[in-house]
C-alpha cells in the first residue's frame, strides 16, 4: 500500500468492517479499525487510534498519521481484516 493503493482491497475491506463490526452511531468498528463514509457516500474513510485513511472518488486517497510504524500497523490490521470470511 506504500507506493499505489489497491482500491479494491480498501472496498474489500470497508465492506467487510460494515458486515462483521459493530454499529457505533454513523460508523462500523473491527478489531479497532472504524469505517464510515461522507454524506454523499462518495468518501471512505478507515482509521485506527493513530492513522487515517481517507479514500475517494477516482483512487485518490490520503494518510494521516505521525510515525511510520503507526502506518505500518495499520497496514496490518487491515490486511488481517481482509482475510476475514
Amino acid at each position: 500500500m506504500k507506493n499505489e493503493l489497491d482500491s479494491r482491497f480498501i472496498l474489500s475491506v470497508f465492506e467487510k468492517v460494515r458486515q462483521h463490526g459493530e454499529k457505533v452511531n454513523d460508523a462500523y468498528v473491527l478489531d479497532g479499525v472504524k469505517a464510515y463514509t461522507d454524506l454523499d457516500g462518495y468518501t471512505v474513510y478507515l482509521e485506527d487510534a493513530y492513522v487515517s485513511l481517507r479514500f475517494g472518488f477516482h483512487n485518490q486517497y490520503h494518510f494521516d498519521y505521525e510515525k511510520s510504524e503507526q502506518l505500518e500497523n495499520f497496514e496490518l490490521k487491515l490486511k488481517a481484516i481482509s482475510k476475514m470470511d
